[in-house]
């Protein structure tokens, strides 16, 4: 199963695989209903969800992270990262979709799909996994990584050294706007 302890106290780490599907989905779903509320409309969060949920490359290329509480084995946190061009998006995003490959030391690999429970929040674990990640990017000679931000999560990335790009509208349905924030960051 590929376990690995975490220097988080009480949580695990692992790549996901297909079989964490369903756990992921439910985990983004209750993720984009709580978390987004004071940062987007309701109706924003209804046109969030046409760009944000799972993306099934993440897992096959193997660059996706679970965490799970020990205590009771819930799925707590994931996110992952990636050697795409995709920036943000999930499978039925097919307009966001770009599978090309990164060059390592020329373009900026990616941040991607950062999900928590809501009853996990304040813990690390967003910080967690983008040690994870940018630890992993580096590996592969990644000396840059991208995000396409939620305002949700744009208080932890900053906070973690990421830095604005550029603000862009990720969604726009029937003059609803979702606002995606392009940020990156320097790992070498």
């Amino acid at each position: 199963m590929n376990k690995r302890s975490s220097p988080q106290a009480g949580f695990t780490h692992r790549i996901a695989v297909p079989a964490d599907e369903a756990e992921i989905s439910a985990l983004m779903d209750v993720a984009i209903s709580e978390l987004q509320k004071g940062f987007l409309s309701p109706e924003q969060i209804a046109v969030s969800r046409t760009i944000m949920g799972l993306d099934r490359r993440l897992i096959a290329d193997g660059t996706y992270f679970l965490i799970h509480d020990i205590e009771t084995g819930a799925l707590a946190a994931s996110g992952g990262w990636s050697r795409r061009a995709t920036l943000y998006g999930g499978d039925h995003t097919a307009s966001q979709r770009n599978d090309a490959q990164l060059r390592p030391g020329t373009d900026a690999a990616r941040i991607r799909a950062m999900y928590t429970n809501p009853a996990f929040t304040r813990r690390g674990l967003g910080r967690m996994i983008l040690s994870l990640c940018e630890e992993a990017a580096r590996k592969e000679g990644f000396d840059r990584l991208e995000m396409g931000a939620t305002l949700a999560g744009v208080p932890l990335y900053e906070a973690c050294g990421y830095r604005l790009i550029e603000h862009t509208v990720g969604a726009s349905v029937d003059g609803v706007d979702v606002p995606v924030l392009r940020m990156g960051k320097q790992i070498a």
